[in-house]
C-alpha cells in the first residue's frame, strides 16, 4: 500500500461518522417538515391558523416596545440679569472650541460660516470660559424651550464692554 493510498483511506474513514451523524438530524427535520406540509393536505385550516399564531407572536414582539429610560435634557439653571457668568458650551468637549456670539437675537439659527472668513475677528466667536455679564433675557417666538441671553464681555482686552447675544444654554 502506497502513502497516498493510505491517505485518502484514513480521510474516508474520518468522514463517515460525521455524515452519519448529520443524516439523523437531516431525517428528522425533514419527517417534521413532510408531516407539516401534510397537514396542509388533511387540515388546512390547523396549518394556516399555525402560519396565523406564528404570525402574530412575530409581530407581537416585533412591534412590542421597549422600557428604555428617557434621554436625560440639560437642566437650566435660573438666569438673573446682573449676574456674571462664563461662555461654555455644554455640546462640546473641545478646550479650544469656541462660543457664537451674534447681534440679533435668532439670528443663530440661520448662521453658516463654513464659506466665510470671520471666525476669528469683530468679537463672534469667544473661547470657552470667558467671563461675561448678563444684561437681558428674551424668550425665543419660535421655539418656547430656546432662551436668547445678551451678554456684556467683562474680559480684558479688544472684546471687554461690547455687547452680543447668545443662547442661555452657553451661560454656566
Amino acid at each position: 500500500m502506497s502513502l497516498d493510498e493510505n491517505t485518502n483511506e484514513t480521510a474516508n474513514q474520518a468522514e463517515e461518522p460525521n455524515q452519519a451523524a448529520a443524516a439523523p438530524a437531516a431525517a428528522a427535520a425533514g419527517n417534521a417538515l413532510a408531516g407539516f406540509l401534510a397537514l396542509k393536505e388533511s387540515n388546512p385550516k390547523v396549518f394556516y391558523g399555525a402560519i396565523g399564531g406564528a404570525a402574530v407572536v412575530l409581530l407581537a414582539l416585533v412591534f412590542s416596545g421597549g422600557s428604555d429610560p428617557k434621554l436625560p435634557v440639560h437642566q437650566q439653571k435660573p438666569l438673573v440679569s446682573g449676574q456674571n457668568y462664563v461662555l461654555k458650551s455644554p455640546n462640546t468637549y473641545d478646550p479650544n472650541a469656541t462660543v457664537r456670539l451674534v447681534s440679533v437675537p435668532g439670528s443663530l439659527a440661520a448662521y453658516d460660516d463654513t464659506e466665510e472668513n470671520d471666525r476669528d475677528g469683530a468679537c463672534k466667536h469667544m473661547p470657552m470660559n470667558t467671563p461675561v455679564k448678563l444684561t437681558q433675557i428674551q424668550n425665543d417666538p419660535t421655539d418656547k424651550n430656546l432662551v436668547w441671553a445678551e451678554v456684556e464681555i467683562s474680559a480684558s482686552g479688544e472684546c471687554q464692554g461690547r455687547r452680543a447675544w447668545t443662547s442661555s444654554i452657553n451661560l454656566q
